[in-house]
């Protein structure tokens, strides 16, 4: 989510023990030499964006993807603070609602067009466009109004009401600036050839197969944090999209290529014991991965049952049966290295069949059937999770399915083609889905549980679970309206203590961010808005 978009698949990923911190920043060569131009790098990725304009996508792929061809207005620091990049400063009225965007000269995109006022007001608008299907950047700025051109290089932006993550978002790579002239002139290739004022341009993408870039030899406005002047080192990027988790595995070791992304759990320890290899696993800020009740209608509209659920749940026992030691577990819906995670919530959702067993019996589900499933009023306790279509259901979803039918669910799991996955979902046509969500704001619990933010036919919102709780929204709005300090922690620990009491969801575990490459590719930087690598100063010591 992280921002990755949530789908009805459980969505897994690889994770250490104790994680990390994803404001890693910047990179430290490990060479005897200075850093050489030249080479190309050969990335396998396991999976297609299918579209490479960030605004109209919500891949989890294109945190990286992203930074390769695009710049951002914002940065985060080292300290996970917002930070001059395309914007070398700003100023905000009093009441929260208007940003004064002073930028950066001499920035140009790849087509020639200058960056300025103008460009980045085209953007705002373009992410907003309800032609652009945006499914992601459009929610990140739902508060944008409107904008004035000051000068060539000052943007009033306007918006609807105080909102502290504005900064926040603009730094992530899904707001990556695009040219305002194909953005007015041929927004039809957009999805194949995006142009940006990146490091990289983009030289061919063929669906599924790969996406090939080459060096920007102009380009010399990197974000501090990289340290880092002039254009990037590595002449190309060649991405290969290679599904097969294990295939992309030795093919690393074999020196096919040079990086992967989703190291696979049962092949983690050998990448960290291979002394050629180099293996990152940093903990995702944002909502971890989770499954999501539907509480708009029976069974989850019961507090009860939703409790019983997660309680009737051994996560730790599932997370080491397929993580392999490498998915660390939670018991609370925030990551845990997210700005004012509040750790006390840690402990009070718990695996429990007695208690599983007790709220079942207050919520009326007292009978049993010649099958041991719960019935109430002769109806059996059925609950279905759609996921994605395949020979055989995951080893994660048949394990939860085995350990809440010993309390009486009937967990049904309905494998489904992408297209009518995608429709149930956002019909709400469920009783259980799942994914995580990983953005570099707490403005995640609004996204996430905000009833504003329940899909519908107007727009496809990210609160799966349905959740209608007024309480909670009257917190998660002053929180978003609040500056960063003190009462904005109170909130979101206010916040996330509610969520506990509302069990909107079971939480599994951090969505970490896996990757690893070959020793010999130096200065691969950190993303200090998601954990994912930056290419950047990167280069070849081969």
């Amino acid at each position: 989510m992280t921002a990755v978009a949530v789908s009805a698949v459980l969505v897994l990923a690889t994770a250490c023990g104790a994680g990390g911190d994803s404001r890693a920043a910047s990179p430290t060569t490990g060479a005897s030499r200075a850093p050489v131009a030249g080479g190309t790098l050969r990335f396998s990725v396991s999976g297609d964006p299918l579209c490479l304009d960030g605004h109209a996508i919500s891949s989890g792929l294109n945190q990286f993807l992203g930074r390769i061809i695009t710049d951002t207005v914002t940065t985060l620091d080292r300290r996970g603070r917002p930070a001059p990049y395309l914007a070398e400063s700003w100023d905000i009225s009093p009441d929260g609602t208007t940003y004064t965007f002073h930028l950066r000269k001499g920035v140009t995109f790849s087509d020639g067009t200058p960056w300025n006022a103008e460009a980045f007001q085209v953007n705002l608008e373009h992410m907003r466009d309800p032609a652009t299907k945006s499914p992601l950047a459009a929610a990140y700025i739902a508060p944008y109004e409107s904008s004035r051109i000051i000068d060539e290089y000052t943007l009033e932006v306007h918006l609807a009401y105080p909102y502290t993550p504005f900064l926040y978002v603009l730094a992530q790579a899904w707001l990556g600036m695009e040219s305002p002239k194909q953005i007015r002139e041929a927004p039809e290739t957009m999805c194949d050839k995006p142009i940006g004022t990146g490091p990289f341009v983009v030289e061919s993408y063929a669906r599924n197969q790969r996406i090939t870039y080459v060096r920007r030899d102009d380009y010399n406005w990197a974000p501090s944090w990289l340290k880092h002047k002039g254009p990037a080192y590595l002449d190309r990027i060649e991405v290969t999209i290679v599904p097969e988790a294990l295939i992309r595995y030795q093919s690393l070791v074999s020196g096919q290529y040079d990086i992967t992304d989703l190291v696979p759990p049962q092949n983690a320890a050998a990448v960290e014991a291979n002394p050629n290899l180099v293996f990152k696993n940093l903990t995702r800020p944002g909502h971890p991965n989770a499954v999501w009740f539907n509480t708009s209608r029976p069974p989850f509209d019961d507090v009860r049952v939703r409790r019983a659920f997660v309680a009737a749940t051994d996560v730790a026992a599932i997370a080491q049966s397929v993580g392999f030691g490498y998915y660390p577990v939670k018991d609370n819906y925030l990551a845990s290295n997210s700005k004012y995670y509040d750790p006390t919530t840690e402990g009070v959702l718990r695996y429990d069949p007695a208690l599983a067993n007790r709220l079942l019996d207050e919520a009326g589900w007292t009978g049993r059937d010649s099958a041991g499933y719960r019935t109430k009023n002769g109806r059996r306790l059925t609950v279905e999770l759609p996921t994605n279509e395949s020979a055989t259901p995951s080893p994660q979803l048949v394990q939860l399915q085995g350990q809440v039918k010993k309390v009486g669910f009937e967990l049904k799991i309905v494998q489904l083609p992408p297209a009518q996955l995608t429709e149930r979902r956002y019909s709400g046509d469920y009783d259980l889905t799942s994914g995580y969500w990983h953005t570099n704001t707490t403005d995640v619990l609004y996204i996430r549980y905000h009833s504003s933010e329940i899909p519908s036919a107007e727009r496809i919102g990210q609160n799966a679970s349905y959740l209608r709780d007024a309480e909670l929204d009257a917190i998660l709005e002053k929180a978003r309206a609040t500056p960063d300090g003190p009462e904005a922690a109170a909130l979101y620990s206010r916040a996330q203590h509610r969520l506990l009491e509302l069990v909107p969801a079971l939480p599994l575990w951090e969505a970490n961010a896996q990757w690893a490459y070959h020793t010999y590719v130096k200065d691969i930087a950190v993303d200090t808005s998601h954990p994912q690598p930056v290419f950047t100063a990167a280069w070849l010591d081969k």
